[in-house]
């Protein structure tokens, strides 16, 4: 099967490209290094020419209100490109929760992504996952000084980003859904124990304070962001993951 990667340079299409292709796939990936921009529709015809399915894994620059631009713009161009080249498999990759969370910019946005695909001309899969193990240090970035790192106690059930990519490959591989399913991490946490564990696995002598109004997930109310039923439990663990960083 040929399949395009857009965003196929980054965290999780860089992993899936490889893994696609370990797979027996021919893969192309598509980004602004190899020629492809979403925004103007630039090298998208050659990117796709020849695809039975496209994944997009790529992202807005921002987290902000201009976030549902870049979907709107960057689906609208996807979507017409693939038709035209005959794609008969659209694939999005999005965020568990991502439409119960109307305060956040950025949660609109990726819902707006998911809507424009439903009515999109292809048959179409979302994966949504839960958060990925590597994003924890940007998390706590956002709320740290040199002696704190304030964060609430959002319950999360983080993933780590192979799990991700395994998962998505074989929504890529197979028939398409015309729906969503899920991946997530096989643990729950607080957001602001899984930050302790994350400083006392690195040895940093910051200390967690408890912040209901600290960062972006401060906005999420009760256990939105954990997986529901029949999402796929992936194995690794985010204490086996921190051992192996």
């Amino acid at each position: 099967m040929k399949i395009t990667v857009i965003g196929g340079t980054g965290l999780i299409g860089s992993q899936l490209v490889s893994r696609l292709r370990e797979a027996g796939h021919t893969v192309v990936p598509a980004s602004l290094s190899t020629g492809v921009d979403l925004l103007t529709g630039e090298g998208l015809d050659a990117a796709l020419a020849g695809a039975e399915t496209v994944v997009n894994v790529s992202n807005s620059p921002t987290f902000d209100a201009a976030s549902p631009d870049f979907f709107r713009t960057t689906m609208g161009h996807l979507l017409t490109a693939g038709e035209q080249a005959g794609v008969t498999h659209q694939v999005v990759l999005s965020i568990v929760g991502v439409d119960r969370v109307p305060q956040l910019d950025y949660y609109r946005a990726k819902t707006l992504q998911e809507q424009l695909l439903a009515n999109g001309p292809a048959a179409y899969s979302v994966l949504r996952a839960t958060q990925f193990y590597e994003f924890m240090d940007a998390v706590m970035s956002w709320t740290s000084d040199d002696d704190t790192v304030r964060l609430p106690a959002t319950p999360v059930q983080p993933v780590a980003t192979a799990d991700v990519v395994a998962a998505l490959a074989d929504v890529a591989a197979a028939a398409p859904l015309n729906g969503i399913t899920e991946v997530a991490g096989p643990d729950v946490f607080p957001l602001n124990e899984l930050g302790r564990l994350t400083l006392a696995a690195r040895g940093d002598g910051r200390s967690v304070v408890t912040d209901g109004t600290a960062g972006m997930f401060a906005a999420v109310r009760g256990d939105v962001l954990l997986a529901g039923p029949g999402a796929r439990i992936a194995a690794t663990s985010y204490e086996e993951w921190l051992a192996g960083r």
